[in-house]
C-alpha cells in the first residue's frame, strides 16, 4: 500500500483551510496520477498482445482512467482559481524512485516490462486501506495516509471552503463532451463528485469492489484478477456476511513468453550516442513531452475539440512508436525501451 506523508494534508485541516493549500494539494494529485501512467504504459507495451490480450486490455483500461483522474484533479484545481502545471521538467517523474507527492514508504517504482513482480508494484500502488473488508478510511493522528485519505481530506477541505471559493464563471474545464466521465466543476457538489470518481475508480467504494460511476471494478481489483488468473465475479446467491465476490470467473492466462525482453529503467544516456536506439528513444521522449504540453494547453483554457484531437494524435503516435521499439522493429535483435524523459526539442 502506498502511504503519503501526513504533511500533505496539514494545510487542509483546521476550521478554515486556505484555498492556496487546497490548490497545492490538487497539483500534487495531478503529479501523482500522472506518475503511474508511464509505469503502466511500459508494462502494457512490453506485452505481445496476441499472447497476452486480456492482461493488455486490463492495463489499457486503467491507463485511460488515470488520464481521466489527471483531468478531474485539474478541473477542480482550475475551478478554485489555480492553474494546472503539466509538462514542465519538474513535472516529470524519475524512475527508479518513489512516486511524487511525499510518498512515505519503501516502495521503489521501476519502468519495467510486465511480470508478476511488476504486477505486485501495481497492486501496492492501487491497494485500498482495507481491500476486501472495505473498512473506514480513518487514520490515527500522526500516521501516514493512503491516497484515498489524501483525496478525502481535499474533499473535506473543499466542503469547508464552500461555494464562494469557486471562480465564477467556471474556467478551464474539460467536460464530458471532450472526455467521457469528466465532470465540469463549478461548486462544492461537482468538485466532490469529481474527487469521488477518482477514489472509487482507484479503490472501489466502502462496500464494493465495483465503481459507482464507471464500468467494472476499481483498479486494485482489476489488477488482482491478473494475479489470481481469473475474473472477479459477483456471487448471485451469496447472503451477507458471506463474501459477495470471488475470483472464479473466466481464466486470465499469463504467457511469460509473450513479454518483450526490454530493459528495466532505460535512460536516454544509456543508449549509445548516434545509435538507432538513441534516435528512437529521443523521438519517443519528444512525442511524450509534446503530449504533456498539449494536455497542459487543454487544462489551461484551450479545452476545444481541436486541442483534444492534437492530444489524441500524439497519444496514438506514442503508442505506435513504443510498440515498434519494444517489438524490435525494424531490427528484431534490437529491443528498445522508451525512457519517458523530458525532451522538448525535436531530435
Amino acid at each position: 500500500m502506498i502511504r503519503l506523508q501526513r504533511s500533505m494534508i496539514e494545510g487542509l485541516q483546521g476550521p478554515q483551510p486556505a484555498v492556496a493549500a487546497v490548490i497545492a494539494a490538487l497539483q500534487q494529485a495531478v503529479e501523482l496520477e500522472h506518475a503511474t501512467i508511464p509505469v503502466y504504459l511500459y508494462a502494457l507495451y512490453s506485452l505481445d498482445t496476441t499472447r497476452n490480450a486480456e492482461i493488455a486490455a486490463i492495463l489499457q483500461s486503467v491507463v485511460v482512467e488515470e488520464m481521466l483522474h489527471m483531468t478531474l484533479a485539474s478541473n477542480v484545481l482550475n475551478a478554485l482559481g489555480g492553474t494546472s502545471m503539466v509538462g514542465t521538467p519538474r513535472f516529470m517523474p524519475t524512475y527508479p524512485g518513489p512516486l511524487p507527492g511525499g510518498v512515505e514508504s519503501g516502495l521503489v517504482v521501476n519502468l519495467a516490462p510486465f511480470s508478476m513482480a511488476q504486477l505486485q508494484t501495481f497492486l501496492d500502488i492501487e491497494q485500498p486501506e482495507d481491500p476486501i473488508e472495505f473498512k473506514s478510511l480513518a487514520a490515527a493522528p500522526g500516521a501516514p495516509i493512503t491516497i484515498g485519505q489524501f483525496y478525502t481530506a481535499i474533499s473535506d477541505a473543499i466542503a469547508v471552503l464552500g461555494n464562494g471559493a469557486f471562480v465564477n464563471p467556471p474556467r478551464n474545464q474539460v467536460g464530458p463532451a471532450l472526455m467521457p466521465e469528466s465532470v465540469v466543476v463549478v461548486d462544492v457538489t461537482t468538485a466532490q463528485q469529481a474527487i469521488n470518481t477518482i477514489i472509487e475508480q482507484g479503490e472501489g467504494t466502502t462496500t464494493s469492489p465495483e465503481e459507482v460511476v464507471g464500468k467494472g471494478y476499481a483498479h486494485y481489483y482489476r489488477f488482482m484478477q491478473i494475479q489470481k488468473g481469473h475474473r472477479l465475479v459477483r456471487l448471485p446467491h451469496a447472503v451477507p456476511p458471506a463474501p459477495q465476490y470471488a475470483y472464479t470467473g473466466a481464466a486470465i492466462p499469463f504467457d511469460a513468453g509473450g513479454v518483450y525482453a526490454v530493459p528495466t529503467n532505460p535512460s536516454a544516456a544509456g543508449y549509445p550516442l548516434g545509435s538507432a536506439q538513441a534516435f528512437a528513444n529521443n523521438n519517443f521522449n519528444y512525442t511524450y513531452t509534446s503530449l504533456l504540453l498539449a494536455l497542459n494547453a487543454l487544462f489551461s483554457g484551450q479545452a476545444t475539440q481541436d486541442q483534444m484531437d492534437v492530444a489524441i494524435g500524439l497519444m496514438m503516435s506514442l503508442k505506435g512508436q513504443a510498440r515498434a521499439m519494444m517489438a524490435g522493429i525494424p531490427d528484431p535483435a534490437v529491443l528498445t525501451g522508451p525512457s519517458f524523459e523530458y525532451q522538448p526539442v525535436n531530435p
